[in-house]
């Protein structure tokens, strides 16, 4: 596994080595109980601070891709195994959005306004409840 950071980017660290991973996982590199190196090994390798690379595992947990053991370090989730077969999907979605000239920023926000709408519950008419407005 070889983790990918820019030191000139703007994105916070620990994001680029979340997104590294999870790119590989994408990819299949990656796969359900493959043991990712130990964060400390991960920041000397990056020379970054350990901490960073455990936030980033810690994110991966909170989405459900990596399992987080104490003394076990971190391992790819079997929940993480569906990645892989999204990956033509994502693709072509990718793509598509920037033949249309949707930025990859708007269409995360898209496919996150997606998400948070169908997980919203429907009433007894098979309509979605109404959000919740908030008033100052």
């Amino acid at each position: 596994m070889l983790v990918r950071i820019d030191a000139d980017s703007s994105r916070p660290l620990y994001d680029q080595v979340a997104a590294s991973v999870r790119a590989d996982i994408l990819a299949g590199t990656l796969t359900p109980g493959h043991r990712l190196p130990a964060a400390r090994e991960v920041a000397d390798a990056l020379d970054i601070n350990q901490h960073t690379v455990l936030h980033a595992y810690q994110q991966l947990r909170d989405e459900g891709l990596v399992d987080l053991r104490r003394g076990r370090g971190a391992m790819v989730a079997a929940s993480a195994a569906p990645l892989a077969e999204l990956a033509h999907d994502i693709a072509e979605l990718v793509q598509r959005a920037a033949s249309l000239g949707v930025s990859a920023e708007t269409l995360a926000a898209i496919v996150q306004a997606h998400r948070r709408d169908t997980s919203r519950p429907r009433t007894s008419r098979g309509t979605r409840e109404p959000r919740e407005e908030i008033s100052p």
